[in-house]
């Protein structure tokens, strides 16, 4: 899997670019790693005999159900 990630210009709640080197680079990273771990559990669902299109629906559902633990 290759680790180059289509990224957004990330946004603030505003609309405002977060413009912040750091922030950024903590997000690419993140999300790489986001990437990895999906990618391993995909491909171990696969060889155990998963459906594939069961396993992609349960991860979409997986982070859908994220929650913020910083409402405003």
């Amino acid at each position: 899997m290759s680790s180059n990630l289509d990224l957004p210009v990330w946004r603030d709640p505003q609309g405002n670019t977060v413009a912040c080197v750091e922030k950024i680079k903590v997000m690419r990273e993140n999300l790489e790693e986001l990437a990895q771990l999906a990618q391993d559990a995909f491909e171990d669902a696969i060889l155990m005999g998963c459906d594939e299109t069961q396993v992609r629906e349960v991860l979409v559902q997986l982070m859908q159900r994220l929650e913020n633990p910083y409402p405003s």
